[in-house]
């Protein structure tokens, strides 16, 4: 059926510019992905014409299939003065293979005259030239109306006429943009219904957080009549951010019971907020609406009394429908929902009734106190949650020593790994040089390893994260004191070529936390399963 609202993700792009946010081309795949089995209408995934990052992440999603997104290109109008057919960034929008292509363009005058500095009839034939040439190779084209409404604030009539010439040239989409983010949603409801009121294409909001209302403005376009919000995971952006999805989606399907992702994948909601985070390196907001934390925690005496009795006295909805908890519950049963549904999506035949699904959550809550995180990591998640159903799962292979060095000649720093592994009666001692000391142990490990499993030729490590973790983390000995250093979290993403998976490390030593997660992506990487 279809959806009363379109989400349009720009995590990949809009959110990518906000400060500490960095992806590598292996991130950007991972989130897609994530973001497509999510059920996302659309992803956009970088402007190719920005950087040699974007063209190659273009070049590789080209070879993955998106079960229920539409992958776009971002880019702007053509240049002025420039033939649309002669401007490079039109022509690498086209070359980057998408079927949805966005361009933004000028909507304030003071936009045209001062930092675009041509003629507002030039402006127009901008966007109405470039909209037509997209058109016309073949692509669905949205097309976002850069300060949409301070532009119609200052000069309603050019505004408009901006957005009709997108419209005529065979935009699919008219996009209003709160871009300094500075509008109130009185203000977004009375110009989005003017817009409507002028317009016969579709209307979507694009909104910023910059006055803390990129959330409740994107609502206030949608109950004015627009049809698609854009925005990203987590509210990530520039400045202060973009209209966090994380909130509008569970909004839009709950409260204002409008269809939008399937209804299937709110109880995903949690994992994908939390997956986003982990990919990036940032350490997830415990305080989020919807998935935070402490979202649905509970402290005060009156209020966890009066929760145990009926949750819903303090609760606007069951956690458990957006994957979340209720954290004052002290029993097995907080959180068994979450690790059924992300093990039955790993593969695993398992219900609420498994006897071994206790042990689970003891594990996993104990290694999550510890520093763990699984999120990402569902190579290292898949291994204990086999480890406690007792299935086998590889030949047991064992590193009995290892060893990691660095020297320096006249010319450069030179890492040197030594691994001693026994596989059943075999022993295999290797040494290798790597680019640094887990590069150096990840190939001596894989020399070794390769002599009994051929199969790990093809895995090759593409992707490697730490996090050096805080205080609260740290054990303590009978004293009271900090018994140990800060501990270190490693991620690693590894790939064979048809799929990729993620495994964690921790350790107070980083080539420690490091190993752990290596040897878990070998291990992963020989499931047959």
């Amino acid at each position: 059926m279809k959806p009363q609202v379109e989400i349009y993700d720009t995590t990949l792009r809009d959110g990518s510019q906000g400060e500490g946010v960095n992806f590598s081309v292996a991130d950007k795949l991972r989130i897609a992905e994530k973001l497509d089995a999510f059920g996302v209408h659309y992803i956009e995934g970088g402007w190719p014409g920005s950087n040699p990052k974007d063209i190659e992440f273009f070049a590789q999603a080209k070879k993955r299939k998106f079960k229920n997104a539409r992958l776009a290109a971002f880019g702007s109008t053509r240049k002025k003065g420039v033939p649309v057919e002669q401007d490079d960034q039109v022509r690498l929008l086209i070359d980057a293979g998408t079927p949805v292509v966005t361009i933004y363009g000028k909507t304030s005058m003071l936009h045209v005259t001062e930092v675009l500095r041509c003629t507002p009839d030039e402006n127009l034939a901008m966007i109405g030239d470039t909209v037509r040439y997209l058109k016309d190779h073949g692509k669905f084209v949205i097309y976002d109306a850069e300060h949409a409404f301070d532009g119609y604030k200052l000069n309603a009539e050019y505004a408009l006429a901006t957005w009709q010439a997108a419209e005529k040239a065979g935009a699919d989409f008219v996009v209003l943009c709160d871009t300094n983010g500075g509008c109130l949603p009185s203000e977004i409801a009375a110009i989005t219904k003017a817009a409507l009121g002028q317009l016969n294409t579709k209307i979507g909001i694009h909104t910023h957080d910059d006055s803390g209302l990129g959330v409740a403005n994107a609502l206030a376009a949608l109950d004015a009549g627009a049809v698609q919000v854009q925005g990203t995971v987590n509210g990530y952006g520039e400045r202060t951010g973009n209209c966090n999805l994380i909130s509008v989606i569970p909004i839009t399907h709950f409260k204002m019971k409008k269809s939008c992702v399937p209804a299937k994948s709110m109880a995903k909601l949690k994992e994908l907020s939390a997956f986003v985070d982990e990919v990036a390196n940032i350490r997830h907001n415990p305080r989020l609406p919807w998935v935070g934390a402490a979202a649905f925690a509970h402290k005060g005496g009156t209020h966890v009394n009066a929760v145990q009795k009926l949750a819903s006295s303090y609760e606007h909805i069951n956690p458990e429908l957006v994957g979340n908890a209720r954290n004052i519950l002290i029993s097995d049963l907080a959180g068994r929902s979450n690790i059924v549904m992300k093990a039955q999506s790993l593969g695993f035949k398992l219900g609420n009734d498994t006897p071994e699904l206790k042990q689970i959550l003891e594990v996993i809550k104990q290694r999550e106190h510890e520093g763990y995180e699984y999120e990402a990591a569902e190579g290292s998640m898949s291994l204990l949650i086999r480890t406690a159903l007792n299935q086998k799962s590889v030949p047991r292979f064992v590193i009995e020593t290892y060893h990691v060095s660095m020297r320096r000649d006249q010319k450069e720093s030179i890492c040197e790994a030594t691994v001693r592994v026994r596989v059943g009666d075999k022993v295999h001692h290797e040494v290798a040089e790597g680019d640094g000391p887990v590069n150096a142990l990840d190939q001596a490990l894989r020399k070794a390893l390769v002599k009994s499993f051929p199969q790990l030729k093809k895995v090759v490590l593409t992707d490697y994260k730490v996090r050096i973790l805080d205080n609260k983390t740290r054990q303590t000995d009978d004293t009271g004191k900090a018994g140990t250093a800060a501990k270190t979290r490693v991620l690693i993403t590894s790939s064979n070529g048809q799929r990729e998976w993620g495994t964690v490390g921790l350790s107070e030593n980083i080539i420690e936390a490091s190993l752990q997660a290596l040897v878990d992506s070998m291990e992963f990487a020989l499931l047959k399963k």
